[in-house]
């Protein structure tokens, strides 16, 4: 069922959707550190950036709509270059189809290429099906920020992921 969606690099044309698949999401207040998507002026300047910044970002396209994106950004500052930091998500009714495993093996193939040498991430400690998937591709768990995230009045301690490419 996964052959019918595409992933492909993002573009500017991609950006409503983009935005709503993130809304989309982060509405669901479980999975992400948004609780909505930004502005989609927000949304078309943070695109536009990882276009013109050369950031690996990958859209799942299913009959012409976003259901899915993952995206990594490098580090701004010189002595972490080599550093990337990855986010992800994918709409309820497109989970569990190996869509965020061909999402991430697209985005880490191109950091890769694009000479990125650490790509690093925090998981919600109780999004199991997110951690069970970046430890199938290789990340390794680097530690546990206590009640890093709140959300609703309920704290969530954030897991420390990361995958060095050799």
């Amino acid at each position: 069922m996964t052959d019918e969606i595409r992933i492909e690099p993002i573009r500017e044309d991609h950006v409503e959707g983009f935005r709503d698949a993130l809304d989309i999401v982060a509405r669901e207040r479980k999975y992400l550190i948004f609780l909505e998507a930004p502005p989609i002026e927000a949304s078309l300047a943070y695109v536009r950036d990882n276009i013109a910044g050369s950031h690996p970002h990958m859209v799942a396209v299913a009959d012409g709509k976003v259901v899915g994106w993952c995206d990594i950004r490098r580090a701004a500052r010189d002595a972490q270059a080599h550093c990337g930091s990855l986010g992800m998500g994918i709409i309820p009714g497109y989970r569990d189809r190996g869509l965020g495993r061909r999402l991430i093996n697209a985005v880490l193939d191109a950091s890769r290429a694009a000479g990125l040498h650490r790509i690093e991430l925090n998981a919600h400690a109780d999004n199991l099906r997110a951690i069970a998937l970046y430890e199938k591709v290789g990340f390794e768990h680097e530690g546990i920020a206590r009640h890093a995230v709140k959300i609703d009045g309920h704290y969530i301690d954030s897991v420390k992921m990361a995958l060095l490419f050799d």
